[in-house]
């Protein structure tokens, strides 16, 4: 028996036009986009499907976009009678799954992302943080040569992604820094990230702090379905004060998702369908074990595909 896990990916993923087709296609992916518009008060779909790209790629309009896109093609599979048994989310993905599980509501989770995606741009001043993928080192070397360069200041590993790939983030100095002693060390290959902020780095406290807030005037419900926090690998459970506590701490502290897709993997989960924008977590989780089952829902092509592939 199939064990089926919903994997919501976080903010780079987005295009102008995603998922324009199978809104003009399918009544449930516009009823929940347009719901969106209407929870907002402004026209989230224009932007997502009209750009121009600056304006989609502004934080505070990328985290709800990609959020409501999510839910929007999560809700079709599941009328289509593919269901979900658990989620996980890459750091903004986060809320997607835990949208889907119903931990929190779609109407709380798009103002929220929408306050989350400015906290985290208003904590640090652009251009005085930045971000970088590296290529082809281990996590002991990364580790390593972060502890290296924070010499020229703030930097850490953030995002564990898969084998062999791991961004870091912090001050602009330290993290060029950090991308020179890479290629010391023999890494495939180090990339500057097209980002605004230093994101899941200690500099973002300040954007923990001002979610915290917000975080504390919701009301957060029992899950259908087990969700996987980024911070701990730990599923959430139906404890508000932890709830608050785990995505408080997820925007100042390192992404987990490799150590989650194998304790998932650990726990029974075969099949992956990656709900949303992009395929940047199957090509993540086919590095972490090549034995499960991957599929992606983004457009008609896709949604075919994987409801053929599971029906």
């Amino acid at each position: 028996m199939d064990k089926i896990a919903f994997l919501f990916s976080g903010q780079g993923s987005q295009y102008v036009g995603m998922a324009r087709d199978l809104y003009n296609n399918y009544e449930t992916v516009r009823n929940t986009l347009d719901t969106a518009d209407g929870i907002l008060n402004e026209n989230l779909t224009g932007i997502i499907f009209e750009g121009p790209e600056d304006k989609l790629k502004l934080t505070e309009n990328t985290q709800p976009a990609i959020l409501a896109v999510s839910i929007a093609i999560m809700n079709l599979l599941v009328k289509e009678g593919i269901e979900p048994d658990g989620a996980l989310g890459l750091s903004l993905g986060e809320y997607s799954a835990l949208t889907a599980s119903g931990i929190l509501s779609y109407e709380d989770a798009l103002p929220l992302v929408r306050k989350r995606g400015r906290f985290m741009q208003e904590a640090v001043p652009e251009g005085n943080g930045s971000m970088a993928a590296i290529i082809g080192l281990s996590r002991e070397d990364v580790l390593s040569l972060v502890q290296e360069a924070s010499i020229a200041g703030i930097v850490e590993a953030v995002n564990f992604n898969c084998p062999g790939q791991i961004a870091v983030a912090g001050e602009v100095a330290a993290v060029n820094k950090a991308v020179e002693l890479a290629k010391e060390k023999g890494a495939t290959k180090s990339v500057m990230l097209q980002v605004s902020a230093p994101f899941h780095s200690s500099m973002l406290k300040a954007a923990g702090d001002k979610l915290n807030i917000e975080l504390n005037k919701l009301k957060f419900n029992k899950g259908k379905i087990p969700v996987l926090a980024n911070l701990d690998c730990e599923y959430y459970g139906d404890n508000r004060e932890r709830v608050i506590d785990k995505l408080t701490k997820q925007v100042y502290n390192a992404v987990l998702f490799e150590d989650c897709i194998k304790k998932m993997i650990n726990d029974g989960y075969n099949v992956f369908v990656e709900a949303g924008p992009g395929r940047a977590l199957n090509s993540f989780v086919k590095r972490i074990d090549k034995n499960v089952r991957l599929l992606n829902v983004e457009d008609i092509k896709s949604l075919e595909k994987t409801i053929s592939s599971l029906k």
